[in-house]
């Protein structure tokens, strides 16, 4: 006779906050999808696993500066609002930082607009491609920790969102 044992493991972060706190990575997913029309144009599959989104997107892009109400609504309204638990307002802060350094590489392409051909053009495809990936995984390990009532730490994103706590 084998004895076996079961182990159950209790998650002291409440469902809510679990829920929050994924909700509040939408938006730097969301502004990050810009950078991912190169891959997608690239590779047709790859569009088609996001095409479902394209709905929510819409939604989101049609409202005027949805994208500066949302940071700001996510910042004013739970990052410094106390009565949020910390697990909520870290995540929440991680989600605005992250968004923040995905909006500064559209002002340096502005200010430099590369042609649409030669070496700087494919330096910023590379470059699209490579933020695009970068947020993709950011994402997705986020949403997975915050589902899983576990802090996610992105490196220099986390010591920044850390600080403004």
């Amino acid at each position: 006779r084998k004895l076996t044992i079961t182990r159950m493991s209790y998650n002291p972060t409440p469902a809510t906050d679990r829920l929050i706190s994924t909700i509040a990575y939408i938006l730097p997913f969301f502004n990050s999808l810009q950078y991912g029309r190169f891959l997608f144009h690239q590779y047709p599959p790859l569009a088609s696993l996001f095409n479902p989104l394209l709905p929510l997107l819409s939604l989101y892009r049609s409202i005027p500066y949805s994208s500066f109400v949302a940071f700001f609504a996510l910042y004013l309204g739970v990052v410094r609002n106390p009565s949020f638990s910390h697990f909520v307002r870290f995540n929440s802060m991680q989600a605005v930082t992250l968004d923040v350094l995905l909006v500064l590489p559209v002002l340096i392409q502005r200010v430099f607009s590369p042609a649409r051909a030669g070496f700087w053009f494919k330096v910023m495809v590379w470059f699209h491609n490579l933020l695009f990936v970068f947020a993709v995984l950011c994402f997705v390990y986020s949403v997975g920790c915050c589902v899983l009532g576990r802090t996610p730490y992105l490196p220099f994103v986390a010591d920044a969102a850390g600080r403004q706590i």
